[in-house]
């Protein structure tokens, strides 16, 4: 027997075990044939025999190689002569585990070499329903065909230097052919039966062991070793089921809003991670969404159990730059304590006043009646010094809430009362100001700033002015500011800004109206004595209109010591009329100024 001969003989020495005596497979080179019967009979060394799996459409024609574990990969270094094996990494999504527990990988530009046991062609002949050996290569090659699909980009790298490189996509047929295989269920080779406590009788699935055992781990272990399995799944998720085994065939799925939560429940429980996150996604695109219920608050709780932080972080955010909707709304009451207490907790919130917020609180104490304690640290958090001593004397006198909790707060209304009644200059001499307490939120009432719509906004520059309260002290209610506030919307940087140049190499070079960018500034027109301890924020709200409702999409914020913020509107598109930042063609801004007052340096003698 010659050197190749025995090359092409020999069996891989790390896939030999008793279920493949006789049936070993050909490792020592890349025109390696099988090795079942290679003791009794000699292979003609002019024409050796093709592999196993080397059939058209299937094997090296293809530029595939589907193999064991350890064999394959010795196969493969073997035949490049370098002595190192050049696998490419396991990929869930491009592997296919039948019974006998092999898994089949693929990788371009290798011959055909198949492991001993159950395969790829094995699960794809199931599919089919038949069990003839020609029929099980025709799997074989299906199986290829979608497996191929993981492949694609390394495809197209092939004919990144042909300029006669095409690319033929028949993608929406084989989708079109897997769900048609759902839905008639041909081949079929596992059952799913979904047992809820709605209902008596489970929804039956057809399913297919291969195509399930790609999406989900959690599938694929459950179908290991037994056909028909078993669910129990609670109302809401049972009520999707289907819509989920069609994103495992098809990849996509439609959703509504009362659906998400359901849906993510069913992609985090059988680990389908793509799923996952791509209903997450959705939710955080659909906070604004008009739902007759309201979703936000659910959203939020339930982002909270699951630990989705940029879920729940993303839903906290709408709620604070969107409070006065939700106060007004149905969800308002399904808030939780510790919601309640976090939205608190925020001076970013948007409402037209701290008295609208206490009324609210009020309403949601009526209505979940919680424990003592928690009650009063609800009180606790309202700002009542932004409340005028006029409103105050009213909550005093009326409000049920306040009079049952009055020795909780007795302390903070005293201090309010002080508040209003002193000069700030005075006031901050005994007091810390420079607390939350003393803090404006985002408030939309008149005193505090000024809405301003800008029609075309990019089409020229546009100014305007308004006048606030100098502070939210009863000593200082009744002094005006005034404010200027430019808009420009092509403003150039001084880095893109055009140099002037007497050589012909330092021309203009031609500067283009996507290049600027816009800017907004807004300085006070006047300077006082009385601005003495108190310095402004100032905050840009930028309302979109989303689903029929106008709400805040951006809130830019900047200290007194800047003019304006540094990235306003740097992502918006002004000159598309259908540009989400515009209603109507117009933008929308409220500009609110909230004066912080500042304790007073005590220089030690």
């Amino acid at each position: 027997m010659s050197r190749g001969e025995r090359e092409a003989t020999e069996l891989c020495p790390e896939c030999k075990d008793p279920g493949t005596k006789g049936r070993g497979h050909a490792w020592g080179s890349a025109a390696a044939v099988p090795a079942a019967g290679a003791a009794r009979r000699r292979p003609r060394a002019a024409a050796p025999r093709a592999p196993r799996h080397s059939t058209p459409g299937c094997g090296a024609g293809l530029g595939v190689t589907v193999g064991c574990r350890v064999g394959c990969r010795e196969a493969g270094s073997r035949s490049l002569g370098n002595g190192r094996p050049q696998f490419p990494p396991i990929d869930a999504a491009a592997r296919a585990c039948g019974p006998g527990g092999r898994v089949a990988y693929i990788s371009p530009g290798r011959a055909a070499c198949a492991a001993p046991g159950r395969c790829a062609c094995d699960a794809m002949a199931r599919l089919t329903g038949t069990r003839p050996v020609a029929t099980r290569r025709w799997g074989c090659a299906a199986a290829f065909l979608l497996l191929l699909l993981t492949v694609q980009a390394a495809q197209k790298a092939d004919f990144s230097g042909d300029s006669t490189a095409a690319t033929i996509n028949h993608s929406l047929t084989l989708l079109q052919r897997l769900q048609e295989l759902l839905q008639n269920g041909n081949g079929s080779d596992s059952v799913l039966r979904v047992r809820s406590a709605a209902s008596d009788e489970p929804k039956v699935f057809h399913t297919h062991q291969l195509l399930l055992s790609l999406q989900s781990e959690v599938f694929e272990s459950l179908l290991r070793n037994q056909s028909v399995v078993t669910l129990h799944e609670p109302p809401e998720t049972a009520a999707l089921f289907e819509k989920f085994i069609r994103y495992l065939y098809c990849g996509g799925v439609s959703i509504l809003l009362h659906q998400a939560i359901p849906m993510h429940q069913l992609a985090s429980k059988y680990r389908v991670w793509g799923l996952q996150r791509g209903v997450a996604e959705y939710m955080r695109t659909h906070l604004a969404s008009e739902s007759s219920q309201g979703h936000v608050v659910g959203w939020y709780h339930y982002a909270v159990r699951v630990g989705d932080a940029a879920l729940q972080e993303s839903c906290l955010q709408f709620l604070a730059w969107n409070l006065s909707a939700v106060l007004g709304s149905a969800e308002w009451g399904s808030v939780s304590v510790e919601l309640l207490l976090l939205l608190l907790e925020r001076s970013d919130l948007v409402l037209h006043s701290e008295l609208e917020l206490y009324t609210a609180v009020e309403g949601w104490l009526s209505r979940r009646q919680p424990e003592v304690p928690v009650a009063e640290r609800v009180l606790r958090a309202i700002r009542y010094p932004m409340i005028a001593p006029s409103q105050l004397f009213r909550l005093q006198a009326q409000s049920a809430v306040l009079a049952r909790h009055r020795g909780a707060v007795q302390d903070l209304l005293f201090q309010a009362f002080q508040f209003h009644a002193a000069s700030p200059l005075h006031f901050a001499k005994y007091f810390d100001v420079n607390c939350s307490m003393f803090l404006p939120r985002n408030y939309l009432a008149p005193s505090w700033g000024s809405q301003w719509v800008i029609t075309n906004p990019a089409r020229d520059d546009r100014s305007t002015s308004f006048q606030t309260q100098l502070g939210p002290s009863s000593h200082d209610a009744g002094k005006r500011v005034t404010w200027n506030v430019l808009f420009s919307p092509r403003w150039l940087p001084v880095s893109l800004r055009p140099v002037y140049s007497d050589s012909v190499a330092g021309a203009i070079q031609p500067v283009r109206i996507e290049d600027g960018r816009p800017r907004l500034i807004i300085t006070p027109a006047m300077s006082s004595p009385d601005f003495a301890g108190v310095s402004f924020q100032k905050t840009v709200l930028v309302g979109v209109r989303q689903q029929g409702r106008v709400l805040v999409k951006h809130a830019y914020s900047f200290h007194q010591s800047s003019d304006e913020a540094a990235d306003f509107l740097a992502h918006a598109d002004l000159q598309k009329r259908t540009s989400e930042y515009l209603i109507d063609n117009s933008l929308h801004l409220h500009i609110i100024i909230k004066p912080v007052y500042h304790s007073l340096i005590k220089v030690k003698k």
